[in-house]
């Protein structure tokens, strides 16, 4: 079952005070209220290097994630650099590939004993899906594999292979462009000049960043919903015309992203908790998605929600660009499981726990041993 630890918080204040970093960062609990400030940028402020995400990231990287830690104008003509590769995942082709490869993974694990699915199962999909948007070789996702889960939280001692890589692979692009996302980058230009190395780390970073440990969270937590629930399986097999409405439900309530920073440029009131200056607060985009207020029995899953005002790609100014891709993973995934007729029995989980000082999450898994099968035609 879903899981809330925010509900008392919300219901009762609205926010839930977090020490972060030596900071008391409110973050902010309900629908109206999270929607209200994403889209009040000049309040509530992405204009932050390394502060959006909480906690801050100036001990995991070195540059700027572009195009989310920017306010308008400049992040509309950011924006507007990266867009046409992740409406990709509109095109059939694209499609087509996708399709191809989850049913390829899904054959693999119908023939196996069983199968681990975040590092065999989840991992490889999100990172051969990831070459399909970027347009660059299939055989790129080994790499991309090979980094293993936690990338993004290496120990710097051991070095920065990511941010070598993409280094390297611009370097590559620079001198040899093609129609993959690192040779437009190199050949993009910002206010009439040329995009800086910088900026390109940026984009690359975040485009890897963005949408890795969330496909990852998401596809296992809803392989492990159907073994937990199969009578959900069948009830989507049934009623196949759902499957887009049972994968927003998914995509609220296993929402991977439990909140995201803003900054306040000048000292302002939230919900009686006085910001000062350039300090943060919080839009607790995994609360809003479980406000009663909104969603009946939030922590209910409702595979025919309708309708369904979910926050798990952001709301306003800043919208998730792979929003696209997320749903096109998801309802492949969802199509198949029907379409193979597949069953799914849990041998082995190990919920991955978020814990911090205000609050303790499930959020998605460490690990989880599957077991497929198929029910009779």
């Amino acid at each position: 079952m879903p899981h809330d630890p925010f509900r008392e918080a919300r219901q009762k204040e609205g926010i839930l005070k977090c020490p972060f970093q030596g900071e008391n960062i409110p973050m902010i609990l309900r629908h109206a209220d999270v929607r209200a400030a994403a889209k009040d940028w000049q309040t509530f402020s992405s204009d932050a290097p390394f502060r959006v995400p909480i906690p801050s990231e100036e001990e995991m990287r070195s540059i700027r994630q572009l195009p989310i830690e920017t306010n308008p104008p400049e992040h509309t003509e950011y924006r507007k650099i990266v867009e046409p590769f992740f409406k990709r995942a509109k095109q059939a082709e694209v499609i087509a590939k996708v399709q191809n490869l989850i049913a390829e993974f899904l054959e693999s694990a119908l023939s196996a004993n069983s199968i681990e699915i975040v590092n065999e199962f989840a991992l490889p999909i999100q990172s051969r899906a990831l070459t399909y948007l970027l347009n660059v070789p299939e055989s790129e996702a080994e790499i991309y594999t090979s980094w293993g889960i936690h990338v993004f939280h290496r120990d710097q001692s051991e070095g920065t292979p990511f941010e070598n890589y993409l280094s390297s692979t611009l370097d590559k692009a620079q001198e040899n462009p093609g129609d993959d996302l690192f040779s437009a980058l190199t050949q993009a230009t910002f206010q009439d000049r040329p995009l800086t190395r910088e900026e390109m780390m940026g984009f690359a970073n975040l485009t890897f960043a963005g949408g890795r440990d969330t496909i990852i969270h998401t596809i296992s937590s809803i392989i492990h919903h159907f073994g937990k629930f199969p009578a959900d399986l069948v009830k989507l097999r049934e009623n196949p015309k759902s499957i887009v409405l049972a994968g927003e439900e998914f995509f609220r309530a296993f929402i991977p992203l439990t909140h995201l920073g803003r900054i306040c440029p000048v000292k302002t009131n939230v919900h009686d908790h006085l910001v000062p200056a350039d300090g943060r607060i919080s839009l607790g985009w995994a609360a809003a998605n479980f406000d009663e207020s909104v969603f009946a029995s939030p922590e209910e899953i409702r595979l025919d929600r309708k309708p369904n005002p979910h926050v798990s790609f952001g709301f306003g100014t800043h919208l998730c660009l792979g929003a696209p891709h997320a749903r096109l993973l998801i309802r492949t995934l969802l199509e198949e499981l029907v379409g193979k007729r597949a069953t799914i029995s849990i041998t082995e989980e190990k919920f991955h726990i978020e814990k911090q000082a205000a609050y303790t999450r499930r959020n998605g898994f460490d690990r989880l041993v599957a077991s497929f099968g198929k029910t009779p035609s």
